[in-house]
């Protein structure tokens, strides 16, 4: 069984704190997971900051959605500590959101009954809450699908009802597990400047599962690469590419780079 939620009993380090640099939005610490014999992640470290958008990327199989999952407090590490803000994480919390790689929707309930559903489930104050669902079916041009029903749409559209419901409750933390892998690549590319977009507008802090490393480049602050199992963090990558980006971004020479740097960082973990 996992420990008792609790807040953390320590000071941000000195170097941070002198800096006036604010905490980390997410902590994971020495991060391992284990199933039976089998040793899928070894001391995973890393921390995200408030507002950025960090990806998670690696070949099938390697445990980065496994991560994903025990920062969103669905699984426990084996050992090693997942730390929210300066809390604990040891079960699913209210603030994080969390997009899965099906869109999941409940096929009998409308577009704006799908929405609602973590309002419902967390006993929010509806009318509030109908009015930021309304606006973020406006910004993600869904606003007149709000009464059809999921067999309705496209796999595009779905997967933005899917996004717009993890963000109804105006969650600190967004989780996204390969979201656009069933996807048609022309409409990846549209949902990953669809995304961009909602995240200029709310700038969540964003943790991105992904296999594909232009995609991984093209959206994010910065990119962890995972090795194969027991992975490990082989490589931290930062993007410092100029925002907002458009795809003709993908056609540019530093772009091109940090491509590159990422498909090494893979193809030398896979030599070794």
């Amino acid at each position: 069984m996992l420990p008792k939620a609790a807040a953390i009993d320590e000071t941000p380090n000195r170097s941070t704190a002198a800096a006036g640099i604010a905490a980390p939005a997410v902590r994971v610490e020495s991060v391992s997971k284990a199933y039976g014999d089998i040793e899928a992640i070894r001391r995973a470290d890393f921390a995200v900051a408030e507002g950025e958008f960090l990806s998670i990327l690696g070949p099938s199989g390697c445990g980065k959605s496994t991560l994903l999952m025990m920062v969103a407090g669905l699984l426990g590490p084996s050992s090693g500590r997942v730390v929210i803000g300066e809390r604990l994480v040891d079960g699913p919390r209210a603030d994080i959101g969390v997009v899965f790689q099906s869109p999941v929707l409940l096929p009998w309930r409308t577009v704006m009954e799908n929405v609602m559903l973590p309002v419902e489930m967390q006993h929010l104050p509806r009318e509030a809450h109908v009015r930021r669902a309304r606006e973020l079916l406006a910004v993600t041009h869904l606003e007149e699908f709000a009464n059809r029903l999921p067999r309705e749409l496209s796999g595009g559209m779905r997967q933005r009802v899917s996004i717009c419901r993890a963000l109804v409750i105006d969650p600190r933390i967004l989780l996204m597990d390969e979201p656009f892998s069933a996807l048609d690549a022309i409409t990846r590319d549209e949902m990953g400047q669809e995304l961009l977009r909602l995240w200029q507008i709310h700038r969540k802090t964003v943790i991105f599962v992904t296999h594909s490393i232009r995609e991984a480049a093209f959206l994010s602050d910065r990119v962890i690469v995972m090795g194969r199992r027991p992975a490990t963090i082989v490589a931290d990558v930062r993007i410092d590419l100029p925002r907002p980006r458009a795809l003709s971004i993908e056609e540019t020479e530093p772009f091109n780079r940090y491509v590159r740097t990422l498909r090494q960082a893979i193809e030398a973990n896979h030599a070794h």
